[in-house]
């Protein structure tokens, strides 16, 4: 394919009239596709290979020359049928992995509505080319970055490109980006940037980067070399020892090679394979999709969980939470679009008679309004919104206060003139016949711009009273907007004329309101000691609500909010120190990931937009959303969740914590007996006795007692203290997490701080162990000691003095103990 271009030709074929067929079929054949280029499938000789490039299987492979070199074929089919199974249960399952996620991606198969040779026209979005006019209208998916050359009341959701979840109003001149979703009013645009060259694909190529190995594999490589060091200089010096002792090459030979297949634990490649693929099983099974084998251990060592907002935290979709008028405030209860719940007060339903002026109010929102609510089609269980979230969600809310359906509403009160929402008027006025005869004036709109003398014909201290509930409102993170609206005898001018001398009827506060186990969640990932951090593109107030009110953060300084803007104004903000994140772009995404991981941490990070992909693809887990999530997340993640849950993640924690153990566990049974094995080798020969067992025969009984024992293993249930414990080494609990650590170190005041000091740890009323390689002190007597981090300005430090150790403090796991000594080393306080 061609590259994609930016240019924007100069002129058109027919002015007014769109391309012509000709032209843009010229276009596509210049410029390519309106794609960005799919990932390259994996070829299978490549999937293969990556599987025999573990250390282990290397091993065995070795040891299979050998014993083809000798003559030895049927230990080397054995050793052989061993590889090929642990091969081709890796690719099999990495193969599966695939074809699920092409399958989700296949879902969707956007078009676009064109204008050439001035008729509009369907096309596949991928035939559009630079210069197209695209029709837009609500609904459609923006297929291109284009120019806005017409817009009519204009919203635009761009929460998958910005991560924004409120949508942007759009007006002529202004850019729009392929992938966004038009949710209310019409316009025109000229396309000025098509597949890899537009945001979609420009964030795309950032994806463009290699894998780095997983905890298990680093540590099954480690093992790997370390075993194959050893076995060699067991064996050369075996051999050498055999000769020495007046024995034959070809005995010691066949010796060696028996003892080099004794000490390598044939079954642990098979039985590691087998563990990972049972999880990954298990873990579809639970909804969680595993795209590579290795990725089920690695989130075993999650220790930083990065989530955004949107649809994970929160439900995705915008619900009145609270109502205000001047007789009193309100609670709405439901959730969703569907247009169930109850209005209540302090707990208590609300009473006929305070309920009226909430109807009215509701009534005049309902009026008020271009949106409407679709019931759940065949096969879904959700109601649907056409047209401006937050409208829909006015339309909720009154069926919720039992006012009249909108169809009812459109018919007894139609509607007859408007002034649309913009965005410097910042409100909207409908004007509305009334069976009397009489004119009906609705208003909706921005505080700021309603609640206003020139618009309301109100007293001060009313318009007082609700400019503070608007501000309080707007401060726990709700979108706030204004009702009023009044009764004319006639009216036949303009709508924005009769925005005067109105009634305030009150205020209405929506909110994409969190999950109701988003709390739940959260609270179970600390207990894990997994620190969640929340990064979106909201706005810091509505972001700094949302990680209140689930928990992830509590108020005040510590649950400050730091914005794109601020990071990029100082650039060496210590980004760990930091919980919430807001306006974040993506490039700020993969420089908060790449600075957890720079600290030692195991990363997981959730996402669904193409703004998330370049995060994804470099944490350690990249989570994707299955069913909401565009392709480009699902490709860059190593886990999908089909049911978008982030308490899925959670339990994909646990079944990876599951599998380390079990594989732990066989690894300590498999060397145990190893080590017996290459003893009795070794013993044998060098004392005159004939040789136990061939090569051949050890396999045999290697891999049965070994690789059965192994699969028990592998099955063996999750244990039920695994979600209490912090994440094993490999992942670390960030310092000021806000536990604290009791030190219980005992030093004598000559000691040397050459060794490991011990001091015991509690987290959350359970002792643990916990090991610390302090500085040399050299020859001066210590004075005491002090807890410090890693990094600048993280933790708080405690110092303390004397033999015993006895203060609180909050260093976190991957604190250190220095020795302080007379002299510059002490510090201010310690002198005092």
């Amino acid at each position: 394919m061609s590259s994609p271009t930016t240019e924007v030709p100069p002129s058109r074929s027919l002015a007014g009239a769109g391309l012509t067929q000709a032209e843009a079929g010229r276009r596509l054949t210049r410029y390519g596709r309106n794609e960005v280029e799919p990932p390259r499938p994996t070829p299978l000789h490549q999937r293969v290979l990556a599987q025999l490039r573990d250390p282990l299987i290397m091993v065995l492979l070795g040891a299979a020359l050998l014993t083809i070199a000798i003559g030895d074929h049927p230990d080397a089919v054995v050793i052989g049928l061993v590889v090929v199974f642990n091969t081709t249960v890796g690719v099999a399952q990495e193969v599966r992995a695939d074809n699920a996620v092409a399958a989700l991606s296949a879902l969707s198969a956007p078009h676009a509505r064109v204008l050439r040779d001035g008729t509009p026209h369907e096309v596949s979005a991928a035939a559009v080319v630079p210069g197209d006019t695209l029709l837009l209208g609500e609904g459609d998916v923006v297929a291109a970055d284009a120019d806005l050359i017409e817009a009519t009341v204009l919203l635009v959701d761009e929460s998958m490109l910005t991560g924004e979840s409120e949508p942007v109003d759009k007006a002529v001149n202004d850019t729009i980006s392929s992938g966004t979703v038009i949710v209310r009013g019409r316009g025109a645009a000229t396309v000025t940037a098509i597949g890899a060259a537009s945001a979609l694909g420009r964030i795309a190529a950032l994806l463009d980067t290699g894998r780095e190995s997983t905890p298990l594999q680093r540590r099954l490589a480690s093992l790997g070399r370390v075993l194959a060091v050893v076995t060699i200089v067991l064996c050369v010096l075996f051999f050498a020892l055999g000769l020495v002792r007046g024995l034959s090459m070809s005995t010691m030979g066949v010796t060696s090679i028996s003892l080099a297949v004794a000490a390598v634990p044939e079954s642990l490649p098979a039985v590691v394979t087998l563990a990972l693929a049972l999880g990954a099983r298990r873990m579809a099974a639970r909804h969680a999709l595993i795209r590579s084998l290795p990725a089920v251990e690695t989130l075993g060592s999650v220790s930083i969980l990065a989530t955004d907002k949107t649809g994970t935290l929160t439900e995705g979709r915008m619900v009145v939470q609270q109502l205000w008028s001047p007789s009193g405030p309100a609670d709405v209860s439901g959730t969703g679009y569907e247009p169930t719940g109850h209005l209540t007060s302090a707990g208590n339903l609300i009473s006929p008679e305070r309920l009226r002026p909430l109807r009215e109010l509701l009534t005049t929102a309902a009026l008020c309004n271009d949106a409407s609510l679709r019931p759940p089609r065949q096969g879904a269980d959700e109601w649907r919104a056409v047209g401006d979230p937050m409208e829909a969600a006015l339309l909720a809310a009154a069926a919720k206060a039992g006012c009249p359906d909108q169809v009812v509403l459109r018919q007894t009160c139609p509607r007859f003139a408007e002034a649309p929402f913009d965005s410097l008027r910042k409100r909207m006025t409908t004007l509305h016949h009334l069976p009397d005869g009489n004119v009906l004036v609705c208003l909706k709109g921005a505080p700021e711009t309603v609640l206003t003398s020139t618009v309301l014909a109100e007293p001060a201290e009313l318009l007082d009273r609700a400019r503070r509930q608007a501000t309080l409102l707007a401060a726990r993170g709700f979108r706030v907007l204004a009702v009023a609206g009044t009764e004319l005898l006639v009216w036949d001018l303009p709508a924005d004329e009769a925005e005067h001398g109105l009634k305030l009827l009150g205020l209405v506060a929506i909110s994409d309101p969190p999950k109701a186990a988003a709390a739940a969640t959260l609270a179970a990932c600390r207990e894990a000691g997994i620190t969640p951090i929340l990064i979106t593109g909201d706005h810091p107030a509505t972001a700094h609500a949302i990680a209140v009110r689930t928990g992830l953060v509590e108020g005040g300084d510590a649950g400050r909010v730091v914005t794109g803007p601020e990071l990029a104004a100082g650039p060496d903000t210590d980004v760990t120190g930091i919980r919430v994140f807001a306006r974040t772009d993506p490039q700020q995404k993969l420089d908060i990931v790449h600075a957890w991981r720079a600290r030692g941490a195991v990363t997981a990070m959730t996402g669904d937009g193409v703004n998330d992909g370049p995060a994804l693809r470099q944490a350690d887990i990249g989570v994707a959303m299955g069913a909401r999530g565009t392709e480009v997340a699902r490709q860059a993640a190593d886990l999908v969740l089909t049911d978008d849950e982030l308490s899925t993640v959670v339990t994909a924690v646990e079944e990876g914590r599951r599998v380390y153990d079990n594989i732990r566990r066989f690894l300590v049974y498999a060397m145990a007996g190893g080590t017996a094995e290459v003893l009795v080798m070794l013993a044998g020969p060098l004392l005159g006795l004939p040789l136990p067992l061939r090569a051949g025969q050890i396999l045999w009984i290697n891999l049965l007692t070994h690789g059965l024992t192994g699969v028990a293993m592998g099955a063996e249930p999750v244990s039920p203290r695994t979600m209490h414990r912090p994440p094993r080494p490999g992942g670390f609990r960030p310092p000021g997490d806000g536990r604290p650590v009791r030190s219980r170190t005992a030093v004598p005041a000559g000691h040397r701080a050459r060794g490991l000091v011990r001091h015991g740890t509690r987290s959350r009323g359970r002792p643990r162990g916990v090991r610390h390689r302090p500085s040399h002190a050299g020859r001066v007597p210590q004075k005491g000691l002090i807890m410090e981090t890693y990094g600048p300005g993280h933790g708080v430090p405690a110092e303390v003095g004397g033999p015993t150790v006895g203060a609180w403090f909050f260093p976190g796991p991957d604190a250190r103990v220095r020795h302080l000594h007379a002299g510059s080393n002490m510090s201010p306080r310690m002198q005092q």
